[in-house]
């Protein structure tokens, strides 16, 4: 077995610095960002670890062997590419390219390399989602119907002035950002849509990006995926429900100011009326991190594709593509590029 991989980390803001918390068996020995004083304080918290100002050196280090790319989203494919061309295993966070041209140039250079990487849809990680997910696999819902989530913050001051309002920089607004990690866990559940449709509009924040995305979204046996994404949620919430013939999962909360996780599960009775409920709940946090991390050190030692990879990501970028092509927003997202 490799022990004490060496970790990268491009990127050193809030998601760099949570990443480098979780490392478990491998160490970091080298950081990366635009503010050279970022990469100085994250890698002053491991022994022996370098600072850069430019990305470049970090994979192209011989002691680098997987590179955690968590820049802003203009960045992702560029570095991701860049580390899988010298060889190194990835960790890319979501949505790992602004759009899906950007995202197969990737797909196509790790091919290529027989280097595994990670899309950090990390909400997978989730406790309650496991639990969910695992109940889901038991058969106990029946045949699936529908699928429906809300996920959304309320922004902060100034939030219209973030690199996440840019669509230069974001590839777009809330759907990208949000938007991807529910129809990410939908797939989860459901399987790949083959209908889609949306809304993106933008209702409160002075932005050229949406604030809001609706989306329904159909699998070839229209089983429906209803979903809606938002940085106008004033309190801050997560709710994902998914429905059989024989039982609902519903899964709230993810931590932090979106509270609690918990999942309940309603069984259906034969006399219906009032169902049968279980609740688990899952008061620790940041868990989701470390547990996927763990199952990516696993992935590079066992040379195995990850469960969560580029074509999930792919997937997610198709449904948002299709959605900005049917309300005009990749014509004005390609514009500013």
């Amino acid at each position: 077995m490799i022990n004490a991989l060496g970790v990268g980390i491009v990127g050193c803001g809030l998601i760099g610095q949570k990443r480098a918390k979780v490392l478990g068996e491998a160490r970091l020995v080298a950081c990366a960002s635009r503010k050279i004083e970022n990469a100085q304080a994250l890698a002053g918290t491991a022994p022996g670890a370098v600072a850069f100002a430019d990305w470049r050196s970090v994979v192209e280090l011989d002691t680098v062997d997987i590179v955690i790319v968590a820049t802003s989203n203009d960045m992702l494919a560029e570095v991701a590419e860049a580390a899988a061309k010298n060889g190194k295993h990835v960790l890319v966070e979501k949505p790992a390219a602004r759009n899906v041209r950007e995202l197969d140039s990737v797909i196509e250079s790790v091919g290529l390399s027989g280097v595994q990487v990670r899309v950090g849809f990390n909400h997978r990680y989730h406790p309650a989602l496991r639990q969910a997910h695992a109940l889901f696999e038991t058969g106990v819902l029946g045949e699936i119907m529908f699928v429906r989530g809300c996920y959304g913050h309320g922004g902060r001051v100034g939030y219209d002035q973030e690199w996440r309002a840019n669509p230069t920089l974001s590839g777009g607004g809330v759907l990208t950002d949000l938007g991807v990690h529910l129809i990410d866990l939908a797939r989860w559940f459901l399987g790949n849509f083959t209908e889609i449709s949306g809304f993106t509009p933008t209702y409160f924040w002075n932005m050229p990006v949406e604030d809001n995305a609706f989306m329904l979204l159909k699998t070839p046996r229209h089983q429906a995926a209803f979903l809606h994404v938002s940085c106008t949620e004033w309190k801050n919430m997560f709710s994902l429900e998914i429905y059989g013939r024989n039982g609902k999962l519903q899964i709230d909360g993810i931590g932090g100011s979106y509270g609690v996780e918990r999942v309940t599960y309603y069984k259906v009775l034969p006399q219906m009326g009032p169902p049968e409920t279980t609740v688990w709940e899952y008061p620790s946090m940041e868990l989701s991190w470390k547990i996927e991390f763990a199952e990516f050190l696993d992935d590079v030692r066992l040379a195995r594709t990850p469960s969560a990879g580029l074509e999930d990501a792919r997937a997610a970028l198709m449904v948002v593509q299709e959605i900005y092509t049917q309300t005009g927003r990749n014509r004005r997202s390609e514009a500013n590029e």
